[in-house]
């Protein structure tokens, strides 16, 4: 799922950078963090760094809801992601991230 994810991000923004941190979790960036990915026994958590101001027509995230800055969305084995919909999350990140950089 996180190889999908991987591929699914890097066709969204074909600029973003991908670094390990924090003891081996993904994270991508493009003028700040655009998401984290983590792995757990039962979910792959993509934790958007500015989710809570980010469109969600679609309705990805599903976790993390309550937190004034981050979403996340927990992908259950078997879990069906809808691409269009997540590389438009990606690409609405870049764009947030671009539109606030110093610089």
């Amino acid at each position: 799922m996180l190889a999908q994810v991987r591929g699914l991000i890097q066709q969204a923004d074909p600029e973003v950078v991908e670094e390990w941190k924090w003891r081996g979790v993904p994270v991508w960036s493009h003028r700040g963090i655009i998401c984290t990915g983590e792995t757990y026994r039962s979910v792959v958590k993509l934790t958007f760094a500015k989710g809570a101001a980010l469109p969600d027509p679609s309705g990805l995230f599903n976790a993390s809801l309550d937190g004034g800055t981050r979403r996340a969305i927990d992908l259950r084995e078997g879990a069906l992601l809808d691409a269009r919909a997540f590389k438009a999350l990606v690409r609405a990140a870049a764009e947030l991230n671009a539109s606030t950089a110093r610089g």
